[in-house]
């Protein structure tokens, strides 16, 4: 069985670069007995930034590149010669990737917007060369600053989807047959529990060539916010959604029930999520004919609209496009700044750990920067 191109989070271990060593350099030339330093800075180490980039849709790029390593910066050397910079790394990211620290399930940072960048690690700054310290009463400095080390961390990388409609419903509630029917998307369909196994995005296209976007989510059931089924492994994509569409099927039960069930399982997950704006969509209505869908009507003990529809026969289709174009533009969009993140629980996430998260060898070279006297290099004139 091939795996899977849908990858929504990983570890990776990132290291800025250190800064270079000043030269402690004097100027020796023929005819020129008292030349003076010119020994020059060292350079700056290279950081690692994180850049969005609306162009990526999962995490794959990054699933065998683990190491993520930020350029040195080069020594100082004499005739005040400034060592070259270190090369920056750039690692491109989904817009909605958030990052969290692997060792303390800290949250760090998210990625919001195309073409933002967030410095993840500083390079170290470069050490400053002798030529930088003379002074009238010192006039000839014989030592130099070394560089600033580099910072390291393992963090987790985790993709949350932006879309502005997100189903939500158990499994085989009729959800990737209604993205099929209302966008060219082509998830996978089957008669058995949990068909979909990762997410799938698909264009809605409304009247007047508008258009929103539609996730499917993977299907949730009960116990889901304590890891039960796929568990909180695709819970988090539902955060980014500006509107819920919750799918029950009309064979149900007890519709009202099953919805109750499931809100339940956002508000254990997130209880932020209540405040999303939520439609009730009544799936496979089609086994309904109007006195019985009638009765199921005035059973219906819900606070949201709602809605009878089929994929099959396409009746309710038009209408739900035409209710969710209308709540989309009536409510205010889902400010994704007012997402408060909390601290990832380590134990919880399932995450490769078996990668060799360890630096080669000529990565663990010596830093002769060690070798320095200890300085106050801020009092130092």
């Amino acid at each position: 069985m091939s795996e899977s191109n849908f990858v929504d989070y990983i570890k990776i271990y990132a290291r800025s670069g250190k800064g270079g060593r000043g030269s402690a350099h004097f100027r020796r030339e023929k005819y020129i007995p008292f030349g003076g330093p010119d020994g020059g800075d060292g350079g700056k180490g290279g950081s690692v930034i994180l850049k969005g980039n609306r162009n990526y849709w999962t995490l794959l790029h990054l699933k065998y590149e683990r190491h993520i390593l930020a350029g040195h910066g080069e020594n100082g050397t004499g005739k005040l010669c400034h060592g070259k910079d270190g090369a920056d790394k750039i690692i491109e990211v989904p817009i909605g990737t958030v990052v969290f620290d692997a060792d303390t399930g800290e949250f760090i940072t998210d990625i919001q917007h195309h073409g933002q960048e967030i410095i993840l690690l500083k390079g170290g700054r470069g050490g400053k060369g002798n030529n930088f310290f003379k002074t009238a009463t010192n006039q000839a400095p014989k030592y130099a600053q070394p560089g600033d080390p580099y910072e390291e961390r393992r963090v987790i990388l985790q993709l949350k989807l932006l879309a502005d409609v997100g189903l939500v419903g158990f499994p085989n509630a009729g959800k990737s047959t209604l993205l099929s029917v209302v966008s060219a998307a082509k998830p996978k369909i089957a008669n058995y529990p949990f068909t979909t196994l990762e997410p799938s995005l698909g264009i809605v296209n409304v009247r007047d060539s508008h258009s929103f976007v539609m996730a499917d989510i993977p299907g949730i059931i009960e116990g889901a916010s304590e890891g039960k089924g796929l568990g909180l492994r695709f819970l988090r994509h539902i955060e980014r959604n500006s509107l819920l569409l919750f799918l029950v099927p009309a064979d149900a039960d007890d519709i009202s029930k099953e919805y109750e069930i499931l809100l339940n399982e956002l508000a254990q997950y997130n209880p932020e999520l209540l405040d999303k704006k939520r439609i009730l969509a009544i799936s496979k209505s089609d086994m309904l004919d109007e006195e019985l869908q009638e009765a199921l009507t005035e059973e219906l003990s819900v606070d949201i609209p709602y809605i009878f529809i089929s994929a099959i026969t396409h009746k309710g289709i038009i209408a739900l496009k035409d209710l969710l174009w209308k709540e989309l533009n009536n409510q205010e969009f889902h400010d994704m700044e007012s997402i408060v993140y909390r601290p990832m629980d380590i134990k919880m996430v399932d995450v490769d750990d078996d990668y060799d998260f360890s630096l080669p060898e000529e990565e663990q070279e010596e830093d002769d920067d060690l070798d320095y006297d200890e300085i106050d290099w801020e009092n130092e004139q």
